[in-house]
């Protein structure tokens, strides 16, 4: 009688076929999670990578991976293995290295790995990887697995959505990878906004963070983590160490003051003290015959930017430099004790410095180094003391020697009468010596720069600054401008016959009114507000011509040309007619005239404030009657 309970052959296949399966799967993600932690280590050796773990039965790269992971080379091995006893060889040679190391490889031999049982090779090289990356690991006393695992709990331990109970299934939703990045470097990533529910997106993210910032290469994949039904525990652990130890590197302060006490907890031979200490004595006294020589042998430019170069320079050396010796000279009087100390403790002969390395012989070369010092620091104060003097000097004459020349020239302006045209001539002259006056207050001020360089605030050579001297400059500069334009517009003035003396006078006025730049001509627009506001204006086009036609062609309207101009105006438009017909022009053709229509003809706010005050009202609008004012001021 059958048992009801008993499984069907069709049941019991499902079992195998599903074994099978999870069978595959582990071997295929350790495949590919070893073959990429051996390659970050051919890579630093800058060996060749490997494409699969089966490249390894030649022995070749896994004799490399061995010389970089325990740092040791292994002797000579066939480089080039096409035969099976040069593989064997090869093989055999590393299998040997790891037991020496204290790794126990149980029922694998050279053979196994040569015939590429992919088994025993993944066995084999997680051995490897517990021994040369996880065996290190060590908390609360647990080492390798559990002692990873309880720093991954521990570092994860704040944060809720995570429990790492394994190295398997507590990994699947990518949070703890992202919570260990998180605890050591919180600017990586933002924990609290992550979306807890996706897991790939998390897991991603953890594995390219842990890349781009960590240098942690991506030992797995995204679906080696989220998308099987239990992660490979040798692929998630060999990984998850390659966190530990980058964040181990951040505790390099720690780590290196472990190191520091270590060291000081080794004692060094006596061979090894005595020539430290020769070696000392000789770098000490080289350097300080360097540093003699150098200042025997240095000269000064002559100016105070370089002398207080040196100064600075020196005064460096005597708080880095020189404090460094004199900390090494102590340190190597406390040596020499020390050497002693331990030969007479290890009852030893003395130790007796070669001759010219005594510490007598180093008090020499100290005592010549400080006579150096002093003679040195003597020499560039007085060069110092002897540069600004000279910048006083230098710089009181030059500017003594231009307000000189300043006061001359400005007394022969003064001065000037007769003839305008000699006038004008000896103005001219004048004109010629500022080109030069003006380099030399170039001169005067660079000097002022090194005076203000050197802390020079008195000089008792001379009453003047730079800037008084630069002002008093632009003064003068002013006067002879001024004072040429005066001239030349007299002369103009003179040989216009056809004006009457106040006609002259007030197209003079108006022209130095509009030019605002004092350059003795007039820009189209100045030209333009000139004319209206003698009450001649043109439309745009025009002006256009009239502006071409008065200027022959050129840029500016000069005075000459403006003369000129209102000669042939005044002769044109004097008759008391062309007057009346321009007030109705401005008036828009209305019996009286409005503050507004003349300032809307752009007169100026003088000439309108004069009509406003002259002008009746009128009687008939809001404004003033014109024509009774022209009635009152022209004849019959």
């Amino acid at each position: 009688m059958s048992n009801a309970f008993a499984p069907s052959s069709a049941a019991n296949q499902v079992v195998e076929d599903t074994a099978k399966v999870m069978d595959k799967t582990w071997e295929t993600v350790q495949q590919k999670t070893f073959t990429k932690w051996v390659n970050t280590k051919l890579s630093a050796g800058r060996h060749q990578e490997i494409s699969n773990l089966l490249q390894l039965s030649d022995g070749v790269p896994l004799i490399q991976l061995l010389e970089i992971i325990g740092d040791a080379s292994l002797g000579r091995y066939n480089k080039v293995s096409r035969m099976r006893i040069q593989k064997v060889e090869n093989v055999n040679k590393c299998l040997e290295f790891i037991r020496q190391r204290g790794v126990n490889l149980t029922n694998i031999g050279a053979e196994d790995i040569v015939d590429e049982n992919l088994k025993l090779i993944l066995g084999m090289i997680w051995t490897l990887i517990l021994r040369f990356t996880i065996a290190d690991i060590s908390e609360e006393g647990l080492s390798a697995k559990e002692g990873l695992l309880l720093w991954c709990q521990r570092k994860t331990a704040p944060y809720q959505e995570v429990n790492v109970r394994d190295f398997t299934y507590s990994w699947a939703d990518g949070l703890a990878f992202c919570a260990l990045i998180h605890r050591h470097r919180p600017d990586l990533l933002d924990f609290d906004s992550l979306d807890k529910s996706d897991r790939h997106r998390n897991t991603q993210l953890a594995f390219d963070v842990a890349e781009e910032h960590l240098n942690i290469p991506k030992l797995l994949d995204v679906e080696d983590v989220c998308d099987i039904t239990k992660p490979d525990e040798r692929s998630i652990m060999t990984y998850v160490a390659q966190y530990f130890h980058a964040f181990s590197e951040l505790g390099k302060v720690d780590t290196a003051g472990r190191r520091v006490a270590k060291f000081a907890e080794v004692m060094e031979s006596v061979w090894t003290m005595e020539n430290d200490y020769e070696r000392r004595v000789k770098a000490l006294m080289q350097a300080i015959d360097n540093k003699k020589s150098e200042w025997e042998s240095s000269t000064f430019r002559g100016d105070y930017a370089d002398a207080k170069k040196k100064s600075i320079e020196f005064i460096n050396y005597k708080t880095s430099l020189k404090r460094t010796w004199v900390a090494d000279k102590r340190d190597i009087d406390t040596l020499l004790g020390n050497i002693q100390t331990k030969l007479k403790t290890y009852e030893l002969k003395p130790y007796h410095p070669p001759h010219g390395l005594t510490l007598q012989d180093l008090d020499h070369f100290w005592k010549e180094l400080l006579a150096s010092e002093e003679k040195r620091y003597r020499l560039i104060n007085a060069k110092i003391r002897d540069i600004k003097e000279k910048l006083r000097r230098d710089f009181a004459k030059q500017a003594n020697d231009f307000q000189a020349k300043v006061n001359s020239i400005s007394n022969e302006l003064a001065l000037l009468d007769g003839d305008l045209d000699l006038q004008l001539a000896h103005v001219r002259q004048l004109g010629t010596r500022l080109g030069p006056m003006a380099d030399t207050l170039e001169q005067i001020q660079r000097l002022d720069d090194q005076c203000v360089e050197a802390n020079i605030e008195e000089n008792d050579y001379t009453i003047y600054s730079a800037d008084d001297l630069s002002f008093d400059f632009g003064l003068l500069e002013q006067a002879l401008q001024k004072k040429s334009a005066f001239i030349s517009n007299q002369i103009v003035s003179r040989n216009m016959t056809n004006l009457t003396p106040a006609q002259l006078e007030e197209f003079e006025s108006t022209f130095r009114h509009f030019d605002t730049n004092q350059t003795n001509s007039l820009s189209s627009a100045e030209f333009n507000a000139a004319l209206a506001s003698l009450g001649i204006m043109y439309e745009d086009d025009e002006f256009a011509g009239v502006f071409a036609q008065c200027t022959q062609g050129g840029a500016e309207v000069t005075f000459e040309q403006f003369i000129t101009f209102m000669v042939g105006v005044t002769e044109d438009r004097t008759s008391a007619d062309q007057v009346r017909e321009s007030f109705r022009v401005v008036a828009g053709d209305k019996p009286f005239v409005t503050e507004l229509d003349l300032k809307q003809s752009m007169l100026p706010p003088a000439v309108v404030s004069y009509l406003r005050s002259t002008m009746p009202h009128s009687d008939v609008g809001e404004g003033y009657n014109y024509e009774a004012y022209l009635d009152s001021v022209f004849s019959k």
